[in-house]
C-alpha cells in the first residue's frame, strides 16, 4: 500500500499520455509554438501498462488518463486496450475535440466517466481562450457522449472578468442534461500569467448561483477534490474545486505520472521521481514510488501559501500545466 508520512493512503493515479494538444488554451499552453516531447521520450504503451500494474498491486483503484489532450496520441487505442483489462476504475479528461472520431475506442475502454474541459458557452470566447474555432464540435461531442450513455462532467476553469458571467448559464445546463458541471478555481503554473485577482472563489461562485437557484450541498467523502451541490428538479449536478480559496489537501489520495514518466506526489510539488528511466534500465521502480510518496508535503506541494493572495508566482518551482497533465 502507498502511504505518506501523514498516514494518507494513495489510491488514485492520474497518468498523462502526452504533452501535445490540438487546442492552445492560454492558461495551460500559452505559446502557439511549443516544443513537444519527442515520442521516444514518452512512456510507451507497454511501459504504461507495466507501471500501472505496479501501482495497482500497491492499492491503486482508480486511474485517470490526461494530457495535454490524451486522444491526440496515435497509439491511444493500444494504451486504452491494455488499461481496460486491468482491475481498476478507468476515467479520462479530454477537450472533446476528437470524441466523435474515437467513440468506438472510448466505448470499448469502458470509462466510468469522462470529463470534458469547456470554459465558455460562447463560440467567440471559446476561440479567444483556446485559439481554435471548435466550440460547436466540442458541444456536439458532449451531447454524443451523453446519448451514448457515458457519464459526463464539464470542467470549467472560472476566471474573474473572463467567464464568471457565464456561471448561471452553465448551471442552467444541469436542468435538462444529466451531467455534472465542475467549476474550478484558476491555479498558478509556469507561464500561465496567474494573478490572485483573477481567482473567482468558491464563495463567490456559490453567491452567483444562489442569486438564481436554491442549491443544496451534498455530503462528500474525505478524498473529494470538489464540493458537490444539487438543485431540486435538475437532472444534473454542480461541483466546485476550491484549490486556492479552500484547499482540500488533508484527505488527498492522488498522485500524478507525467507523460515522460516522472512521478509527482502533488500537482504543485517541486520534486519529481523519474520512473521511466529506471524502468528502461531494468531497475525496480517500487522503492522509487514509495520514497516519492513518503516525501509528500501535507498541503499544496509545500510551496503555495494557503492565503492565495500572498502567492508570489516568481518564486514557484513547477512545470506548465500541459507538461504535468490536466
Amino acid at each position: 500500500m502507498l502511504f505518506d508520512k501523514f498516514g494518507r493512503q494513495h489510491t488514485y493515479l492520474r497518468i498523462s499520455l502526452t504533452d501535445n494538444c490540438n487546442l492552445r488554451c492560454f492558461y495551460c499552453m500559452p505559446e502557439e509554438e511549443y516544443a513537444f516531447a519527442p515520442h521516444a521520450k514518452l512512456m510507451q504503451p507497454d511501459e504504461i501498462l507495466t507501471i500501472a500494474h505496479t501501482f495497482i498491486a500497491q492499492g491503486i483503484t482508480k486511474i485517470r488518463l490526461t494530457g495535454g489532450e490524451p486522444f491526440v496520441r496515435k497509439d491511444a487505442d493500444q494504451i486504452l486496450a491494455g488499461l481496460a483489462t486491468l482491475p481498476v476504475e478507468l476515467t479520462c479528461t479530454t477537450n472533446g475535440v476528437r470524441v466523435d472520431t474515437l467513440l468506438p475506442m472510448i466505448k470499448a475502454a469502458n470509462f466510468s466517466s469522462i470529463n470534458i474541459s469547456l470554459d465558455t458557452l460562447k463560440p467567440e470566447k471559446f476561440h479567444k481562450i483556446t485559439g481554435r474555432n471548435l466550440f460547436h464540435q466540442v458541444r456536439s461531442n458532449t451531447d454524443l457522449l451523453l446519448k451514448s450513455g457515458i457519464t459526463c462532467k464539464l470542467n470549467v476553469v472560472i476566471m474573474k472578468g473572463l467567464n464568471d458571467d457565464e456561471i448561471v448559464d452553465f448551471v442552467a445546463l444541469t436542468e435538462t442534461m444529466p451531467l455534472e458541471v465542475r467549476f474550478i478555481e484558476f491555479m498558478p503554473f509556469s507561464g500561465n500569467k496567474w494573478t490572485s485577482n483573477q481567482v473567482f472563489t468558491l464563495q463567490e461562485i456559490k453567491t452567483v448561483i444562489q442569486s438564481r437557484y436554491a442549491m443544496e450541498e451534498q455530503e462528500g467523502s474525505i478524498h473529494d477534490t470538489a464540493k458537490h451541490f444539487r438543485i431540486s428538479g435538475h437532472r444534473g449536478s454542480i461541483a466546485v474545486i476550491s484549490t486556492m480559496s479552500e484547499p482540500f489537501c488533508s484527505g488527498c489520495n492522488r498522485i500524478r505520472l507525467t507523460a515522460d514518466g516522472k512521478l509527482k506526489n502533488c500537482l504543485f510539488s517541486t520534486a519529481e521521481t523519474d520512473l521511466l528511466t529506471a524502468l528502461r534500465l531494468g531497475k525496480p521502480i517500487l522503492p522509487l514510488i514509495k520514497a516519492n510518496i513518503e516525501a509528500k508535503a501535507f498541503a499544496l506541494g509545500g510551496q503555495l501559501k494557503e492565503d492565495f493572495t500572498q502567492i508570489d508566482t516568481d518564486q514557484l518551482e513547477n512545470r506548465s500545466m500541459i507538461t504535468i497533465g490536466g
